[in-house]
């Protein structure tokens, strides 16, 4: 599997929490497959997605999921040792781990050579960290850990690559924000267009 079917089940496990998503490929990958107003895209600062969401799960009693790609935890390393020690119980930090740079042109990252994010985050104090290398094995486990304390850590293992007709996001920044902020402020799920045309797959 790629990234964009892992993404796939990864929204399919998502319920009511809230979504920050890495900059890039990752963020119109997850617009294309089920856009909503609790999730915010990023459109800058490479490697801050999980301090984001690390901030907002410290701020706010919601649950939410901060969905990540190993060269960007790569560059912000520090993310970890601040979410063992700071321990949200209201916080999952899924790694989408297939060893490239994706939105640049999948050059290999670290995670393609000795960095095991995984045991990174075991090292500074993450005590619930899972991994996933099988497609049919992440929206079961993703599940469960949102239904379990945290904080978690879920590095999902895949391959490089993505498939065709994944497109710009078509909102600009302020709109992502200022519907992201409403959405947190009123504690309700918005629309969720996924609802009625279902989850996207492509070839």
């Amino acid at each position: 599997m790629r990234r964009y079917e892992a993404t796939r089940e990864i929204m399919n496990a998502i319920g009511d929490e809230l979504v920050v998503c890495n900059i890039g490929h990752p963020s119109q990958e997850v617009f294309t497959l089920r856009d909503r107003p609790e999730n915010f895209y990023m459109f800058g600062s490479m490697g801050l997605a999980s301090s984001i969401g690390l901030g907002l799960a410290m701020a706010r009693d919601r649950k939410v999921v901060a969905l990540d790609g190993d060269g960007s935890v790569a560059m912000n390393m520090g993310t970890l040792a601040t979410i063992g020690l700071a321990r949200p119980k209201n916080y999952t930090l899924v790694i989408v781990d297939n060893r490239s740079y994706g939105s640049t042109g999948f050059q290999r990252s670290f995670t393609a050579d000795n960095l095991r994010l995984e045991e990174v985050a075991r090292g500074s104090g993450v005590e619930s960290v899972a991994v996933v290398d099988r497609q049919a094995e992440i929206a079961p486990t993703l599940t469960r850990l949102l239904g379990e304390d945290g904080p978690h850590v879920l590095v999902v293992k895949c391959e490089p690559g993505m498939p065709e007709g994944i497109g710009v996001i078509p909102i600009d920044g302020m709109e992502v924000r200022d519907r992201f902020m409403a959405a947190v402020a009123s504690g309700r799920r918005g629309s969720d267009p996924a609802r009625t045309r279902g989850i996207r797959s492509l070839a």
